[in-house]
């Protein structure tokens, strides 16, 4: 979830420590940077009173202040606060109840104490003086962190490992080729983490600016910009989800030379244990890429020619392959870790919601994967809204299915075998929004037969449904801010609004999605009273509705009139064919640009004076 996402949630009083750690290097900053001064001046100083979007383009300008803060405080802590840090920048944890944090606290710190005796034991064993194996190395490392940690003590100084003693550490564990979990491991055998007291380290999370903490909902939201930047001070190049991409994409002997080159057992381990050792131990993605998915004696062009292959096999876009193995390595990165909003741009809401409902049907367990990938509570229902709210994207689901897996679904659905299986799957959703968008006027009007001469099945029980998912995948190619997040916040069991079109911070347009099969839509009693509770909603939680848009296969004389005659709420209406003209105009243009502006002006819209204006 975004900062400006999350910032429109929380409250004055939940989003104040981060307001107020951003006020006081911002006061810093300006001094000496005249481009933040000036991007201050803009809001009058007063960053307690600036709008969401306003803290977001403060956030950005002083990001790297902000980074040098945050690392100076977390060296300054406990491990704990680190552990807790690498559990809340883990995929599917940005936003989660208080609760299941803790439960989740409670895991790691098994699994980290249980490694740790594991790694005593090979410390404790030993190894003979002229050999150098990974039993010496652990025994290295463990002295050389016991020195860093406890050498203050000498000095009559508290104990702590300082952030040049943490540069050097980093540098020997790499070449000793450890992982960030066997460190960690290490370090708790040296500095031991309490077993309990996250809600206080949530606290000090939080007055760092780096976690929301909600006391209403008893939730905890950690803002995308902050995951990417608590990845950085970790080291972490890459998310899992994006490391599992590289696997899935890897033989068989790449993963095993990659688990071979940490010391790690290959006989007997399955493909699917093997990719979650790898990912579990926290190998960077760089260093997978550079040397542990290669044999030994490969050449530079050998390893360049097989990530040449791999940036194929994972269908990244690129004008320039680069002409080092550096510059490949940074070319998958790169493009992987900037995915998330093409990726989710790629499907429409409705191509999102029927990809999710296919693979439930194939795979009646797919809820339960989702949650164990993404460490989601075995209570909670995912929806395609609670994992955009998590940034988990399309791609990121079918990367979850082995390749086997995947291959079933795409030849039950009849799909080419051609290419990569997860991006024809892909494309056949996106198709098939496409269809329903040439055919909109159809299912406004509810014409399923039709619809079926056109190509498209759908029941009739559905066509309603359909239409308003349609409806918002239209408006999305139209650049509108539909805010999935904020509609759901608005909800209630008994009023439920269809669209909800971010306009600002506080600016909204609610919008109705209407099908109706003979003749013109004529309910405006019933649809006034609809929208009337959605508007007095979202005007209680402070928001401001600029314009109610409803949209309908066409309406009556007398639903028009009364629309336009209401004095307690601006409405404009919208012809479904006339919201399809708009479309072909707005795609039909170079550098189009639709004005959100232009779907307020009240009474029944002129689709085709606003197609001319795009």
């Amino acid at each position: 979830m975004k900062l400006n996402q999350v910032l429109s949630i929380v409250n004055q009083v939940e989003k104040s420590k981060f307001i107020s750690c951003l006020d006081r290097l911002c006061s810093d900053a300006a001094k000496n940077n005249k481009k933040l001064a000036k991007t201050i001046d803009n809001i009058d100083g007063q960053i307690k009173n600036a709008s969401g979007s306003e803290i977001t383009q403060l956030f950005n300008t002083v990001r790297d202040f902000f980074k040098e803060s945050v690392k100076e405080q977390i060296l300054m802590s406990s491990a704990q606060l680190n552990l807790l840090i690498n559990l809340l920048s883990r995929d599917g944890n940005c936003v989660a109840r208080i609760s299941w944090i803790e439960t989740l606290y409670a895991k790691e710190w098994k699994e980290l104490s249980k490694l740790s005796k594991d790694l005593q034991n090979c410390i404790k064993q030993g190894s003979p003086e002229s050999t150098f194996d990974r039993n010496k190395a652990l025994k290295i490392y463990h002295a050389c962190m016991s020195e860093a940690y406890f050498n203050d003590q000498k000095n009559n100084r508290d104990a702590k490992v300082t952030d040049d003693e943490r540069s050097i550490l980093n540098v020997l564990a790499n070449e000793l080729e450890l992982t960030t979990d066997e460190c960690a491991a290490i370090e708790h055998l040296v500095d031991v983490i309490p077993e309990t007291g996250v809600l206080d380290a949530l606290n000090n999370l939080r007055d760092m600016g780096l976690v929301f903490v909600s006391k209403k909902r008893q939730e905890v939201f950690v803002p995308d910009e902050i995951v990417t930047l608590l990845n950085e001070l970790q080291g972490k190049d890459l998310a899992d989800k994006y490391i599992l991409r590289i696997l899935r994409t890897l033989t068989d002997a790449e993963l095993s030379n990659a688990l071979k080159a940490h010391g790690r057992k290959i006989r007997g381990i399955s493909r699917a244990e093997k990719i979650q050792t790898i990912i579990h131990s926290g190998i960077s993605g760089s260093k997978l890429l550079s040397d542990d998915i290669h044999n030994p004696e490969d050449t530079q062009n050998q390893r360049k020619e097989r990530l040449k292959q791999l940036i194929t096999d994972l269908e990244i876009d690129t004008d320039k392959l680069g002409t080092t193995l550096d510059e490949r390595i940074g070319l998958i990165l790169n493009s992987l870790s900037g995915a998330t909003e093409k990726e989710f741009d790629c499907l429409s809401v409705s191509g999102f919601k029927q990809l999710l409902k296919t693979l439930e049907d194939h795979f009646p367990s797919m809820q339960a994967v989702l949650k164990e990938a993404f460490e989601l509570e075995p209570t909670e229902i995912i929806d395609t809204e609670k994992l955009r709210s998590l940034s988990i994207t399309p791609h990121d689901i079918l990367y979850l299915l082995s390749n086997d897996e995947v291959k079933e679904v795409r030849d039950s659905m009849g799909l080419s075998k051609r290419g990569n299986p997860r991006f024809a799957i892909l494309e056949s959703f996106a198709n098939a929004t496409d269809k329903l968008i040439e055919n909109y006027d159809l299912l406004a009007r509810r014409d399923v037969n039709g619809l079926k001469d056109a190509g498209v099945e759908v029941i009739e029980a559905d066509l309603g449904i359909k239409f308003e998912e349609v409806t918002k995948a239209i408006l999305e190619v139209l650049e509108l801010n539909i805010d999935e997040d904020l509609r759901k916040d608005l909800n209630t069991t008994k009023d439920k609004a269809d669209i909800v079109i971010s306009l600002s911070d506080n600016d909204i347009i609610i919008g109705e999605a209407k099908t109706c099969k003979n003749g013109d839509f004529a309910k405006y009693s019933t649809t006034s009273r609809q929208v009337k509770a959605y508007v007095n909603r979202a005007e209680n939680q402070g928001k401001r509705v600029a314009q109610v848009l409803i949209i309908a296969p066409s309406f009556s004389d007398d639903f028009i009139e009364s629309a336009e005659m209401d004095t307690e709420v601006n409405i404009s209406l919208l012809e479904a064919h006339g919201l399809k003209l708009i479309l072909d105009a707005f795609k039909s243009k170079r550098n189009p640009s639709f004005a959100p502006k232009l779907l307020t002006k009240g009474g029944l819209l002129k689709a085709e004076l606003i197609a001319k204006n795009i």
